[in-house]
């Protein structure tokens, strides 16, 4: 029988060969077209996804996934921050009273859920009045709460603290705004020592102790307003005897009758006493 060739070895290595450009072709062809169905599904994804901001700020913006990022990183698209930076960041922030020097940082810490219950958030009114409405979402209430308000103030000319943008409201049994630092001072009773007096002292004096882990609440503008005069305005200083009102009668550089609470909280002590103050106590 003749041999053709195709059943030799050398001929089965040409068949073979000519095959191999449309194999080559095959798979290039295949390779784009997947490359191009994962382009399209992240475009789409891309698409599906926007995101609320505070929009406002010159430099910064918070989106409503608890983000922070420059104006000029924001996806014009979805108006999302990327997500490679710190998510609900409190940069600036006073943890204890939830108030912060920045209004983007305030409503991304604002934005923690371990900070702010949800179910609290969006049933709190925008005003006073009962037929004001309601924020309706977290980040509305976040962006609403953070800008200054009446709270923010006292005198109505001057701010309560330097950290302007708060958060830091709850309804309580009455269904009346609550600053949360008076949430965590509702199981100690609040005592002014007396002039020199350590809060040790003043809350033996009582039969009651210190409580050292009170101080953190107790430590700003708005809660020595509620129990002291505070005529010569609040001020920020360093020392273990705040929260604290000096005297009248102090030396003028000493600043007589103004309210003082320490920039150092780490510093803060129920053993901290002055000759010039009068303590604010945490006493239980």
């Amino acid at each position: 029988m003749a041999d053709f060739g195709y059943g030799t070895k050398d001929a089965r290595r040409r068949k073979n060969t000519c095959w191999q450009p449309f194999a080559i072709l095959f798979a290039v062809m295949l390779a784009f077209y997947s490359s191009g169905i994962r382009a399209a599904m992240a475009e789409g994804d891309q698409l599906s996804k926007s995101c609320k901001n505070t929009i406002q700020g010159r430099h910064m913006l918070t989106d409503d996934r608890g983000y922070v990022c420059g104006v000029m990183s924001v996806n014009p698209s979805s108006g999302c921050c990327p997500e490679a930076g710190e998510q609900f960041p409190c940069q600036g922030c006073n943890i204890s009273s939830q108030c912060c020097g920045s209004y983007e940082f305030c409503v991304s810490c604002c934005l923690n859920p371990a900070r702010t219950h949800e179910e609290t958030a969006i049933k709190m009114k925008v005003a006073k009045p009962t037929t004001a409405g309601t924020y309706g979402s977290i980040f509305n209430f976040c962006a609403g709460r953070c800008r200054h308000n009446s709270a923010s103030v006292v005198h109505e000319n001057a701010y309560a603290s330097e950290m302007h943008h708060c958060f830091s409201f709850q309804l309580n049994s009455s269904g009346t705004v609550k600053p949360q630092s008076e949430v965590e001072l509702s199981d100690v009773s609040i005592m002014i020592g007396r002039q020199g007096q350590s809060c040790t002292m003043a809350c033996k004096s009582r039969g009651q102790s210190c409580v050292s882990n009170r101080f953190l609440a107790l430590n700003n503008c708005g809660v020595l307003q509620k129990y002291m005069s505070c005529k010569g305005a609040c001020k920020a200083s360093i020392g273990p005897d705040q929260p604290a009102e000096v005297i009248d009668n102090a030396p003028r550089h000493l600043h007589p009758g103004a309210c003082m609470y320490s920039k150092k909280q780490a510093m803060l002590s129920c053993d901290g006493s002055h000759p010039y103050t009068r303590r604010l106590c945490p006493c239980a």
